[in-house]
């Protein structure tokens, strides 16, 4: 029975599959998800101390076609449970967890339902206190608890009460674009000028472009995708998805606009499209806020995932910065980033190249519609010298050719699979002209080649969730990915745990 519920942890989120498909069968469904709730509200209880008679959970949805139906089973659970519940309808991920810090809300809990950019098909729910995300070991936890729920209710029956969190969430996004511009000239007003579009792939970002760029001024005219359509129809709400960015960027070239601005489903993740039509994402995106962040906090570290470039790194440093390389995985760069300032080390940004970045002085919250405020504050700022958003990173060294590989694991425990190749392989590489391992590396192994032998590097780690080791590639040369190819792949083909064609 419990491996049933196992199989919905997807690291510190629950997913699963919410409408049958011909291929998939359901794995998510209304009864399972009050039990979730039932696992919830017990953990709140058991490990935060809440108090059974005063536990209050915000609940929000994305535009995912399960969702209602999720969200009145989860909420009508928890009311029985005699936990008071704010309804937040179509909300944001960010949002939830405001829901907890806001004074006009307080919550003890949040739940936001959402699977980000996956297909329509799937559903899942994160959870959040005011401490903020939890924790793999804390979803264990839920999931264990759901596993053992009963039907008991409450004495007395929880108050349901709706909110428009989205309306006060955008006047917050409002003041701290106002006052992060403080413009002279128009205070109200700061983006007054400014041709920007939103492009919320039919998520939940839609509400960004009338209810937070109009009031700073900015025109939105050529906006696309902003009502909420769990089908997805248009294309993923995914940032990193090539055919989303290209359609962003069509639209920008299209309508003259000075910046274009991408969510995914849920709006914990973001990038932008300049007026040029240069996509602002992944490393981009990291040397862009990496500048903002170091313009107000100088020296601070940045913490990003382990697959950015050696480019980025450069860059960083010149800003007067200093970049720590960590594990893929938002969550983990984020408390790394956290690790290090109880150290006493000041890190202000932990940023992922997938687009979810936090800034200390938001929590440390992934908030793509907070990152995108950061961006319009530059901007802003940058038109009064007539400087366009793309100048700040236009000395980023990108390199001449880069890919990523997926190599299927072979293995039943792929990670003990895995984890062996890659204690091999380290030998293997020491072997090998003109290869080193870099040393201040936390995921996989890193290895840096020479002007002889490809001039880039290569990484190669676990994937987080899937039986596949990833290869990430780049190099500054023409050829150089062939380079490394040809001598990397002769000795992944030695070992039987690995399907390579």
């Amino acid at each position: 029975m419990m491996e049933s519920w196992k199989r919905l942890q997807n690291g510190t989120d629950i997913r699963g599959i919410a409408i049958a498909t011909p291929q998939n069968a359901v794995t998510l469904t209304s009864t399972m998800v009050r039990a979730i709730g039932f696992g919830f509200r017990q953990w709140l209880l058991e490990v935060k101390n809440i108090q059974a008679a005063s536990c209050k959970i915000a609940i929000g949805m994305d535009s995912r076609l399960s969702g209602p139906e999720l969200k009145t089973a989860l909420i009508e659970r928890l009311a029985e449970l005699g936990c008071d519940v704010y309804d937040c309808g179509m909300s944001t991920t960010p949002a939830m967890f405001m829901t907890t810090i806001l004074e006009n809300y307080q919550c003890d809990g949040a739940v936001m339902i959402t699977a980000s950019h996956l297909p329509f098909y799937h559903n899942g729910l994160k959870f959040f206190t005011k401490e903020g995300g939890c924790e793999k070991e804390d979803i264990a936890a839920i999931l264990e608890n759901a596993s053992q729920a009963d039907s008991i209710c409450s004495e007395r029956k929880g108050i349901v009460d709706e909110k428009d969190l989205i309306a006060e969430y955008s006047e917050l996004l409002v003041h701290t674009i106002r006052k992060g511009v403080n413009s002279q000239q128009n205070y109200e007003k700061p983006l007054q000028g400014c041709h920007i579009i939103v492009d919320a792939g039919n998520g939940a970002g839609g509400f960004f472009a009338a209810k937070v760029l109009e009031p700073l001024g900015a025109d939105t005219t050529g906006s696309q995708f902003l009502e909420p359509d769990g089908t997805f129809p248009n294309h993923s709400p995914n940032p990193e998805n090539q055919a989303a960015m290209d359609s962003l960027k069509a639209a920008v070239l299209k309508t003259k606009a000075d910046l274009g601005i991408i969510f995914d489903a849920d709006v914990d993740r973001a990038a932008i499209v300049s007026s040029n039509g240069v996509e602002i994402n992944r490393n981009a995106l990291i040397a862009l806020l990496s500048v903002i962040v170091l313009d107000e906090h100088p020296q601070s570290v940045i913490v990003t995932d382990s697959i950015t470039s050696t480019g980025l790194r450069r860059f960083i440093e010149e800003q007067g910065g200093r970049q720590r390389r960590f594990k893929r995985g938002y969550k983990n760069v984020i408390n790394e980033a956290k690790r290090l300032n109880a150290t006493g080390e000041p890190c202000h940004l932990a940023i992922e190249t997938s687009g979810h970045a936090a800034c200390k002085e938001n929590y440390f919250l992934d908030d793509g519609a907070y990152l995108i405020a950061k961006i319009l504050i530059k901007m802003a700022m940058l038109r009064q010298d007539n400087k366009e958003i793309q100048s700040v990173i236009e000395t980023l060294q990108f390199p001449y050719e880069s890919d990523e590989i997926r190599i299927p694991i072979l293995d039943k425990d792929f990670r003990a699979g895995g984890a062996a190749v890659l204690e091999d392989l380290e030998k293997q590489v020491e072997k090998v002209k003109g290869w080193s391992l870099v040393a201040e590396n936390y995921d996989g192994i890193r290895v840096s080649t020479d002007e002889s032998s490809g001039n880039g590097w290569f990484m190669l780690r676990i994937s987080l969730h899937e039986p596949l080791l990833v290869l990430n590639i780049e190099s500054d040369v023409e050829g150089g990915i062939k380079n490394m190819l040809d001598i990397l792949l002769p000795i992944l083909k030695g070992y039987n745990v690995l399907k390579l064609n």
